[in-house]
């Protein structure tokens, strides 16, 4: 296992969480960054954030830091965010850095919900080690000594691609029941083995995760989904019977054509990986969705990209002998971006998604010209509106993107012949 690589903490959220453990220790606390980024580091990989444990109360580090410069948004459970300085214009903390998570030392008790700790007790580094899920989050980092912290064999599983749970594994899955989905997500964005008791443990209580809410589902989905190894991803989901009370119709993938797609496309978005997914499931892939979409309580934005692919990703594909006509009102839908990704990881050497490719980044308004006529160009003219209008409008259209109407009195005079 390569040392902790201290460059990382040049980056500004890094030196942010720098400067909270120098203000701790300065007054006279214990503090050390925690989980996550420690893990992270380690591996080589740029951390998404860095959170910081210590053994300072939430009141005492709220007195280090100011009250105002602070938020209290988990002092029942030993979270304080700390907010970035001031700008000394604006007396605002600064826009650009998120709070910074500490979190005091502590221990758990009953996790009655499922969910979260009935009471914590406030402990040490070790303490709260144990409390934690798996061993390659329950690892700290000192600044000060510049050591990693082990308490659990972290470094150990770290070392072998292993995912352990802390203690035991049943234990740790009725304390936080989405812990056995987060064990998928870390083998598949980490390219890990599940140890096999972790694995035997979810098995045995996959049907717990029932009781999970859907938006903390979804969100773990969301980064199964677009990791580029999702296809094992949901593979383990399928192995550890967590898919059937998830996901029941991933049972039936076709697993071949599914890693081919998206092979093709190492970073896609939540919404191309999931037309993919569907795209090689059984039945009726919109129904599949819209189970899903309530489920997982996915955004009505993200059903709609992904509805949409799935009604015209197809198209893209075979898109090359296809009149303009039929092929620019997909490329102005909003979600056109996503309906020719997808498009391109199902077909990628199809001439038909470099043709629409090519359109969608070429000039808008060869794109999307303005319309020749609209209907209240009809009716300035004399027409009275009728249910013909759409129809006589939208031929009008085609004609005009086609290049068989060029001018707006060619597309009068045609209009008021389709009346006749």
């Amino acid at each position: 296992m390569p040392d902790f690589p201290t460059e990382i903490l040049s980056s500004p959220e890094a030196a942010e969480a720098v400067r909270i453990i120098t203000e701790l220790n300065d007054a006279g606390f214990v503090a050390v960054l925690a989980g996550g980024c420690v893990r992270d580091a380690l591996l080589g990989r740029k951390p998404k954030d860095f959170d910081v444990a210590t053994d300072a109360t939430p009141e005492s580090v709220r007195e280090v830091f100011g009250k105002r410069n602070t938020l209290a948004f988990g002092e029942s459970f030993g979270v304080i965010g700390v907010l970035p300085p001031r700008s000394a214009v604006t007396e605002e903390p600064s826009a650009k850095l998120m709070p910074t998570e500490v979190a005091t030392f502590r221990a758990d008790g009953n996790y009655s919900d499922g969910r979260r700790p009935d009471s914590v007790t406030y402990g040490d580094a070790e303490a709260d080690a144990m409390r934690r899920d798996f061993t390659i989050n329950g690892m700290f980092y000192d600044l000060f000594d510049s050591k990693v912290i082990d308490y659990v064999g972290g470094i150990q599983d770290l070392e072998k691609g292993h995912l352990r749970t802390i203690g035991k594994a049943v234990q740790r899955f009725e304390e936080d029941k989405l812990r056995m989905l987060r064990a998928v997500r870390f083998a598949t964005t980490l390219g890990f083995s599940i140890e096999y008791k972790t694995f035997a443990a979810i098995q045995n209580h996959a049907s717990d995760i029932s009781v999970v809410s859907g938006e903390r589902i979804g969100a773990e989905m969301r980064r199964v989904m677009t990791s580029s190894a999702s296809d094992f991803g949901l593979e383990t989901l399928v192995d550890t019977g967590l898919a059937l009370h998830v996901w029941p119709q991933l049972r039936s993938m076709n697993w071949t054509e599914y890693s081919r797609a998206i092979q093709t496309t190492k970073h896609r978005s939540f919404e191309v990986a999931m037309a993919l997914a569907l795209f090689h499931l059984p039945g009726d892939s919109i129904q599949c969705l819209r189970l899903l979409f309530n489920d997982w309580k996915l955004s009505v934005a993200e059903r709609r990209a992904i509805e949409a692919a799935l009604t015209h990703a197809q198209t893209i594909t075979q898109c090359d002998g296809l009149p303009w006509s039929r092929l620019q009102p997909i490329l102005i839908d909003e979600d056109a971006e996503t309906i020719v990704a997808t498009a391109r990881a199902l077909a990628p050497k199809s001439r038909g998604v470099a043709r629409a490719a090519r359109s969608l980044s070429g000039d808008p308004n060869e794109l999307n010209p303005p319309p020749l006529v609209t209907g209240a160009d009809l009716i300035a003219n004399g027409m009275r509106p009728g249910p013909e209008f759409k129809s006589i409008l939208q031929s009008i259209r085609d004609d005009q993107l086609d290049g068989k109407l060029t001018s707006r009195e060619d597309a009068l005079q045609r209009a008021f012949q389709d009346k006749v």
